[in-house]
């Protein structure tokens, strides 16, 4: 199935729609209902777990790191930056998802993964400290 897509075009088009700041942008890219869940949460809606990413980071900038197809699923390899409404500290967070791509061409499901003391340390610290 994954052969019959470009998921080149796919992962650069929804890096795109995230540096937007559309969170129906992003959702587009995902099958109809398309969820992620992220580090073993229960599966959201894309468009809500978008939603909050960007109200929580206003000038968020998603940077595709790497791509890697397997058999059945890809991994999207992404680091995201943003500057923190809740505290004005700047992030710069690693991680990944791994997508079931639909017979559709779009993505059925995702995981996501990224370490999330790191994310709660740099919120309140910043990056670089």
């Amino acid at each position: 199935m994954i052969l019959s897509v470009d998921v080149d075009a796919l992962a650069s088009s929804y890096t795109a729609a995230w540096c937007s700041h559309d969170p129906a942008r992003v959702a587009a890219h995902y099958a109809p209902g398309g969820r992620i869940a992220i580090n073993g949460d229960e599966p959201e809606p894309i468009e809500k777990v978008a939603q909050s990413f960007i109200a929580a980071f206003p000038d968020i900038e998603v940077f595709m790191d790497d791509l890697v197809v397997k058999d059945d699923f890809v991994q999207y390899h992404w680091t995201f930056t943003g500057t923190s409404v809740d505290t004005g500290k700047g992030v710069r967070i690693p991680g990944l998802e791994e997508w079931k791509i639909g017979e559709d061409g779009l993505i059925a499901s995702s995981q996501g993964h990224y370490d999330q003391a790191e994310y709660d340390r740099q919120v309140r610290e910043g990056a670089g400290a």
